[in-house]
């Protein structure tokens, strides 16, 4: 996966049942509602779809600016049924084998025969999330993917900017706007807490030109700052204080109380279990005897080996009889 939870999408596209869901509709299948939302996931690495397209030439135009690869199958009477599950099916496998770091799968059908291709892709580890029409998806393909999304709640507009002052330029609103957007994206993904470079990173993602010195910030944070000043959001400072962290935004500023920040727990040192050990060694009696005595006949006994110079007389009375015989002999020391 990639780094900070980011997930890596390939999107396959059965356009052939997505056409089936638009025949009773007046309206034409965008697909830039299904990718803006899509983007939210994760980035988007691989994207192709499946049909014949000679019926379909009218929404091919469209797909070439998405930069989706189209994957021709003639007429099922030359080909066979299913001719274009088998295509999908096939490429999706020696993807899940060959692509290790692609982690999510998007299926964009409401076909039940997809239902063993999300089985086999969730066995292999991977994320499936489907994507449909209402009335032309199967029941058992939508409850069989770890999420589902449906093409109708694409179409639900959310709450729109606030009315600003006049000397606000529209540089920055526009920039207010896909912070906006990008804020509601992450919080549909259940982020517990919304970091500054999440929000950033999903903006880059919705619009991979955005940055945010083209809007008069020099920094992200100085962005931030400005939106709360506006009243879009409350920022709070991490316990670090590196980075900031969005705690409400848009709507939620008047009906809910922030998330409390979560401290650290205090770490509880466990004190010792046993007094540790004295270093002062133990002497026993009888070694303080043994240590005396040697110390005794080298004071006692005479020798040359040892110089010493007798800086104060010593009291006869002191020095034993046996040794007063021969006094030029003997270095005499106070004990």
């Amino acid at each position: 996966m990639a780094q900070d939870g980011e997930r890596s999408l390939a999107v396959f596209v059965d356009f052939e049942n997505l056409a089936l869901g638009f025949q009773n509709r007046r309206e034409k299948f965008d697909i830039t509602r299904v990718f803006e939302r899509l983007v939210e996931k994760g980035k988007i690495v691989f994207k192709k779809a499946y049909a014949d397209w000679n019926r379909f030439s009218a929404y091919t135009a469209m797909l070439h600016e998405a930069a989706i690869e189209l994957t021709e199958i003639p007429r099922r009477s030359q080909t066979g049924k299913n001719s274009a599950d088998i295509r999908l099916c096939v490429d999706a496998m020696d993807m899940a084998y060959s692509k290790e770091h692609i982690d999510t799968f998007v299926v964009i059908s409401g076909d039940s025969d997809f239902s063993p291709l999300v089985s086999k892709l969730k066995e292999l580890g991977k994320h499936v999330i489907g994507l449909g029409m209402q009335e032309s998806t199967s029941d058992l393909l939508r409850d069989n993917c770890d999420e589902f999304i449906y093409y109708e709640d694409l179409e639900q507009k959310h709450g729109v900017l606030p009315d600003f002052d006049s000397s606000v330029p529209d540089s920055k609103k526009k920039a207010f706007k896909l912070l906006l957007d990008s804020l509601l994206a992450v919080r549909r993904e259940n982020k517990e807490i919304i970091w500054s470079s999440m929000v950033k990173d999903t903006m880059k993602r919705k619009k991979p030109s955005f940055n945010e010195t083209y809007h008069g910030y020099r920094t992200f944070s100085e962005l931030l700052e400005d939106a709360a000043k506006n009243g879009l959001l409350e920022l709070e400072m991490d316990s670090r204080g590196r980075s900031y962290i969005v705690t409400r935004f848009g709507a939620e500023m008047k009906t809910r109380k922030p998330f409390p920040s979560r401290k650290p727990a205090p770490v509880k040192i466990r004190p010792p279990q046993t007094p540790p050990m004295s270093l002062k060694p133990t002497v026993t009696e009888e070694a303080t005897n043994v240590i005396k005595s040697e110390i005794d006949a080298v004071i006692l006994a005479p020798t040359e080996e040892i110089p010493y110079t007798v800086t104060e007389p010593l009291e006869e009375a002191i020095v034993p009889e046996v040794l007063k015989t021969d006094e030029d002999d003997i270095i005499f020391s106070r004990r």
